[in-house]
C-alpha cells in the first residue's frame, strides 16, 4: 500500500504545506491544494496510475472530471443498506438507553444555549428523538460506524482526489434535518492545510423534498473565499459571524449563475463534496419526516496528523481500506463499545 501512494504523490505533484503565516489567510495557497485543484490536472494520466479504479461500481474518471467542475460527486448504491440498518439500530439504542452512554451531542435548541453540546446521558430522550439534535462522532463508538466511514467505495475516490492516505476527521449522525445555512466547510472544520478536506453525506434513508433536504451550489467551489474579518476561517475572533457568510454566499453564487440544486438522493447513496462547496440544509416542510443521515469528514495524511483534541500526542489509528481514523483520546473505554460490526 505504501508503495502504491507513493507512486499515487509522483503522480499528483503535491507539495507539504508551507507554515502559517500570522497575518489572516484569505484564500488556499496554490501551492498546497490537492494535485485535482490544479490547473494543469490531468485526471486520465491519474486513473492509469491508480488501480483500485479497475475495481470500483462507477467510473472513477468520469467521477473525478466532474468533481472539478462542480465540487461535488454522487455515488448510486455504493454502501449496503444492511449496514445503514445496523447503524441506526445502535443510534435506536443509545437514545433509548442513552443513561449509559457518554457521547457528545450537540442541540440546537434555545434552552441548551448555554451549553449546547453534552453527553448524550445528560439529555432526556424525549429531546434526542426529535429535531436539532446531531450525535457528534459515532464512530468513535461504533464498529459499524467506522466501516461505513472508511467504506472502500468513498476511501477509493478520496484518496484519488487527494493523492494521499485518507483519514476520516469526525462524524454526525442526523435524525431530522439540520435547516443550516448556506456555508462552506472549511470556515469550521480546519484541517492543518485547509484545502485538504472533503466529507460525505450517506443517505440512511430516502431522502425527502419535505424533509430538509441538503441542498447545494455547484460550482461554488472556486467562487472567491468570505473574510470574517481575520480570514476564512470562524473563530472567537471573527468580527462578522455565519449568517454574514450565508448571506455572501448566496449572494455571489447567484450573482456567479449558479443554480441551487437539492440533495434527493436514495438509501445508500452518498454525496461527497469539496471543501469549499457552498451548500446547507433546506427547511423542514413536514415536521412528521425524518432524514437519517450520517456525514463524515475527512482530511489527507499529510494535513491531519493529530486528533483535533489532543494535538499535541501522536494518535491510536484504527485502519479500515487503506483508510485511518483516530481513537478519541479522551473517551478511550467508549471506543468500539458497539461491536455488531465485527461481524459484517
Amino acid at each position: 500500500m505504501a508503495g502504491l501512494l507513493n507512486k499515487l504523490k509522483l503522480v499528483a505533484k503535491q507539495t507539504f504545506m508551507p507554515e502559517r503565516k500570522a497575518e489572516p489567510v484569505t484564500e488556499f495557497a496554490y501551492d498546497t491544494l490537492p494535485w485535482i485543484d490544479k490547473k494543469d490536472a490531468d485526471v486520465e494520466s491519474f486513473v492509469q496510475h491508480y488501480p483500485a479504479a479497475k475495481n470500483l461500481p462507477y467510473d472513477l474518471a468520469e467521477k473525478m472530471k466532474f468533481w472539478r467542475e462542480n465540487g461535488y460527486v454522487i455515488l448510486d448504491q455504493v454502501i449496503q443498506t444492511a449496514w445503514l440498518d445496523q447503524l441506526w439500530r445502535e443510534i435506536e439504542e443509545l437514545i433509548e438507553h442513552h443513561e449509559e452512554y457518554q457521547t457528545l451531542v450537540r442541540i440546537d435548541l434555545p434552552e441548551y444555549q448555554s451549553k449546547p453540546v453534552q453527553p448524550v446521558k445528560d439529555i432526556p430522550e424525549s429531546v434526542l428523538n426529535g429535531p436539532y439534535i446531531k450525535f457528534n462522532d459515532f464512530h468513535d463508538n461504533s464498529v459499524i460506524g467506522k466501516k461505513i466511514m472508511l467504506h472502500k467505495n468513498i476511501v477509493a475516490f478520496l484518496e484519488a482526489v487527494f493523492g494521499d492516505k485518507v483519514i476520516g476527521m469526525q462524524s454526525l449522525l442526523f435524525k431530522y434535518g439540520s435547516q443550516q445555512s448556506t456555508h462552506q466547510d472549511f470556515a469550521y472544520v480546519v484541517s492543518e492545510i485547509p484545502s485538504h478536506l472533503a466529507a460525505a453525506w450517506i443517505a440512511l434513508e430516502d431522502v425527502h423534498i419535505d424533509s430538509g433536504p441538503l441542498f447545494y451550489y455547484p460550482g461554488s467551489h472556486t467562487i472567491g473565499k468570505f473574510n470574517f474579518g481575520n480570514g476564512i476561517f470562524f473563530n472567537n475572533k471573527s468580527t462578522l459571524d455565519p449568517n454574514d457568510f450565508a448571506k455572501y454566499l448566496d449572494e455571489t453564487c447567484q450573482k456567479a449563475g449558479l443554480q441551487k440544486e437539492t440533495l434527493l438522493i436514495k438509501k445508500g447513496d452518498v454525496l461527497i463534496w469539496h471543501a469549499a462547496l457552498a451548500h446547507g440544509g433546506d427547511e423542514i416542510r413536514n415536521l412528521s419526516l425524518t432524514r437519517k443521515s450520517f456525514v463524515c469528514h475527512y482530511s489527507s495524511d499529510k494535513a491531519y496528523r493529530h486528533h483535533r483534541q489532543n494535538p499535541n500526542v501522536d494518535p491510536i489509528r484504527r485502519t479500515i481500506n487503506g483508510a485511518d481514523v483516530f481513537v478519541n483520546p479522551h473517551m478511550p473505554d467508549q471506543e468500539d463499545i458497539f461491536t455488531e460490526g465485527k461481524k459484517m
